[in-house]
């Protein structure tokens, strides 16, 4: 055996680099294994993951703004105004959403259905006589049996409104409230259509928001009225200025407001929050904190600030509706809003600007506040179902705490994580891994001291939202 090492050439470097890279891998997949985690995951899980940072990196602020541009071009998206002109108003406004959703789907493989769902909004408080309001609908549909039923929906207005709610013929341009919202639902639908996921995603343009919810309520009932399993609604209401009328520039932060009393409380319910100290902890209180966590790893550049309100002070959007039938809702909208361009009519006063026009958008702020609806959406479809029927036991006087909950039906589940916080602290810091069970105690942290609830997760290493408990005797 000759002591002078060989020349090592490109090819011969190459064959070492991928024999050491091999057994790197190796080590690691057999430590993994001896843990309990099957080697493939990891690689599953990368390909899930790499799906939802495709999506982020696909939404294009370059449509986000050619979509605010075409319908601020209609001059008047009021939902009162004209339904018979071609190239001004609600109507024609509907139809060219419905045209450009329907391109979307085209890429969908027959996954995705588009539709007008329509109806007669009889006479009411901004509404002087009846009239036809239409919301434009894309399903993209599950793929997944045991999951497609599930459904999340994402929404934003296009109607518009000037000062005045029944004014149908004065401009009104709505670039901001709410071409924005819509834009970035519609740019979500675009990129959103080609892939894949278990559960089913709904991407809707509402109308008649500003003459009082209508649009949404309508959709809200019907879903209610058929039974959907709606898991979680996203609106996007305002989300199209980084600049706000405080002189604060911020183009890194989005609020999302969540309720915690839910609008749908029983009383029984309310006397099982109370002795519980359960107001911090509704549905929608979840799905905020799975927002936060999930967009801000997808979208870094963007903070998710949690508001723990149902809607901005004394006003609201068309997740209310959702949230009134018991369905987790919540809000996007920007962190400093400038109200002379928002229900004004266009005007120069004093020498300041007045109306909600294009110029004072930022469409690329508008595109990551999509991103971070695309990375959450994508992330809770491709996720299990929350547990269903999660219980704390508290037939025990022990500083244990016994958990139950119902078994999910996903076939690739993996199992289920307890995680847990202080009762201060306003988002989950600690999950333990339990395994495929039903049923775990924790041992020595009493419920009295912190709080407790249970997500799912699985095979590929996507968790669901988390359950909070009700006590079970």
């Amino acid at each position: 055996m000759s002591l002078n090492p060989r020349p090592i050439n490109a090819r011969s470097s190459a064959s070492l680099l991928f024999a050491l890279l091999f057994l790197v891998f190796s080590a690691t997949a057999q430590t993994r294994g001896a843990r309990g985690a099957p080697p493939r995951t990891q690689s599953v899980t990368s390909v899930r993951q790499q799906r939802i940072a495709r999506i982020v990196q696909e939404i294009d602020a370059r449509n986000i703004e050619r979509t605010v541009r075409k319908l601020v071009s209609f001059g008047t998206r009021n939902t009162l105004s004209t339904q018979s002109d071609p190239n001004r108003g609600i109507s024609v406004a509907g139809d060219w959403l419905f045209s450009e959703f329907s391109k979307a789907a085209e890429q969908s493989g027959g996954r995705m259905t588009v539709e007008k769902q329509t109806f007669e909004q009889p006479k009411a408080a901004r509404v002087p006589q009846p009239t036809m309001i239409t919301n434009v609908v894309a399903t993209l549909k599950g793929t997944q049996p045991e999951s497609s039923g599930r459904t999340y929906i994402v929404s934003g207005h296009y109607d518009s409104m000037c000062t005045s709610p029944t004014d149908a013929t004065c401009d009104a341009p709505g670039a901001n409230d709410d071409a924005s919202g819509t834009a970035a639902v519609l740019e979500m639908a675009r990129v959103m259509a080609k892939y894949e996921f278990d559960a089913t995603i709904v991407f809707m343009a509402v109308a008649g928001e500003e003459q009082g919810l209508l649009g949404s309520t309508y959709a809200a009932e019907q879903a209610k009225q058929k039974g959907v399993d709606v898991e979680a609604m996203f609106t996007n209401d305002i989300i199209g200025s980084s600049l706000g009328g405080n002189g604060i520039r911020d183009a890194h932060t989005i609020r999302v407001f969540s309720e915690g009393v839910p609008s749908s409380e029983k009383p029984e319910e309310a006397t099982v929050r109370r002795g519980v100290g359960g107001e911090n902890d509704s549905a929608p209180r979840q799905l905020a904190r799975f927002i936060k966590e999930t967009g801000e790893r997808y979208v870094p550049a963007m903070r998710v600030m949690m508001v723990y309100r149902r809607d901005r002070y004394l006003r609201g959007g068309d997740h209310i509706p959702f949230l009134e039938r018991g369905f987790a809702a919540v809000r996007f909208t920007e962190p400093n809003e400038d109200y002379r361009h928002q229900h004004q009519n266009v005007r120069i006063e004093s020498e300041v600007q007045y109306g909600d026009l294009p110029q004072f958008d930022d469409f690329n702020y508008i595109a990551n506040v999509a991103r971070v609806n695309a990375a959450s959406l994508a992330a809770l479809a491709l996720a299990p179902a929350r547990p269903k029927n999660v219980g704390l036991l508290t037939t025990r006087l022990t500083n244990d705490t016994d958990l139950k909950w119902d078994a999910n039906k996903e076939p690739d589940l993996a199992g289920y994580e307890i995680v847990w916080r202080d009762t201060t602290s306003p988002v989950w810091t600690n999950a333990r891994a339990v395994g495929n069970v039903t049923s775990f105690t924790v041992k020595g942290m009493s419920k009295d001291n912190y709080f407790f609830a249970v997500r799912a997760v699985d095979k590929q290493g996507n968790k669901s939202p988390a359950s909070f408990p009700h006590p079970v005797r």
